[in-house]
């Protein structure tokens, strides 16, 4: 049995209300599907232990802290096959939050926060561009984020 297959309409209403809050009580949720404050707890348990629900967090933003640079960064390898020993030396680079190994013209593409332009620069040239097994790289910079939302888990 798929792990999909494992989620009701229930699960999928619990996943739609804590995904826009995190921090909303299990009671309140419970109110709102018509269900005991131990039924969703419940649920949310089991949705975790499954895989469904990785964790909750609280979103810093970038800009705030510093980080007024956001760019992604396609990634050309000399060969496919070294993608996971560049992802381990790109795991010591705290300016990069996230890394996928892609189709199509890149082998890997990053985001990155930086504190300005000066440090992308640095940050392309001192880190990333001298990891053995890169041959060269393409850099976007963000303008403007205009959206970012979780999986829509009701349709």
């Amino acid at each position: 049995m798929t792990e999909s297959l494992q989620i009701d309409g229930l699960d999928r209403k619990i996943l739609d209300i804590i995904t826009k809050n995190a921090r909303i009580p299990y009671l309140e949720v419970a109110r709102v599907c018509g269900v005991s404050g131990a039924a969703i707890h419940q649920r949310v348990q089991r949705l975790m232990k499954i895989g469904v629900i990785k964790g909750s967090e609280f979103k810093v933003d970038p800009v705030m802290v510093g980080y007024k640079t956001c760019a992604y960064i396609g990634i050309f390898l000399d060969h496919p096959g070294h993608y996971r020993e560049v992802i381990k030396k790109f795991k010591d680079i705290p300016e990069i939050i996230e890394c996928h190994y892609t189709t199509g013209n890149y082998s890997l593409f990053i985001k990155v926060y930086t504190r300005d332009n000066e440090h992308l620069r640095d940050i392309l040239t001192e880190k990333i561009q001298n990891i053995p097994g890169i041959t060269r790289t393409e850099t976007l910079i963000s303008l403007e984020e205009s959206i970012n939302r979780q999986i829509n888990v009701l349709e």
